[in-house]
């Protein structure tokens, strides 16, 4: 039996503390991701950023799930004492596929809001890829803060 090699966490470029999440492409990892997150930010003293954090990472989970065919959702949570930022990453095709809709605000459609609610709550969002590394990686992060903090 051999040991098991720890894999290297990259350092939180915002100081502060990292964490991560895989989850199986199911119905259930939107409810085991905001669980998660919601868990963090009690235990970090971001109570007020919970509802925000929860919507967020709900609608970006749940794209992940719906719109790829990533066998596994991961969920990176980078928390220092001023904000949190959240990347959710799947393996589950080139990245525009489920992010190349536009973005309306008209109502008149029936999905495809949920960038528009990430945009409305965070701080910050944005989307990336996996580089030469994770060809076919998609990332979508968000960064929310405490009200009233800047920088």
């Amino acid at each position: 039996m051999s040991a098991a090699t720890p894999t290297p966490v990259q350092p939180n470029p915002l100081g502060g503390e990292s964490y991560r999440l895989t989850l199986p492409s199911t119905a259930n990892a939107p409810r085991l991701a905001r669980d998660f997150l919601t868990s963090l930010l009690h235990l970090s003293r971001h109570p007020g950023l919970v509802d925000d954090a929860r919507l967020c990472v709900t609608e970006l989970v749940t794209n992940a799930h719906r719109h790829t065919r990533t066998p596994l959702i991961g969920v990176h949570v980078a928390v220092n004492r001023k904000r949190v930022t959240v990347a959710v990453s799947d393996d589950g095709g080139p990245a525009g596929t489920a992010l190349a809709r536009p973005l309306r605000t008209d109502g008149e459609q029936e999905h495809g809001r949920g960038l528009v609610l990430v945009e409305s709550l965070a701080l910050a969002w944005g989307t990336g890829g996996g580089g030469e590394r994770h060809p076919g990686r998609t990332v979508v992060w968000f960064t929310l803060g405490r009200p009233g903090v800047t920088a």
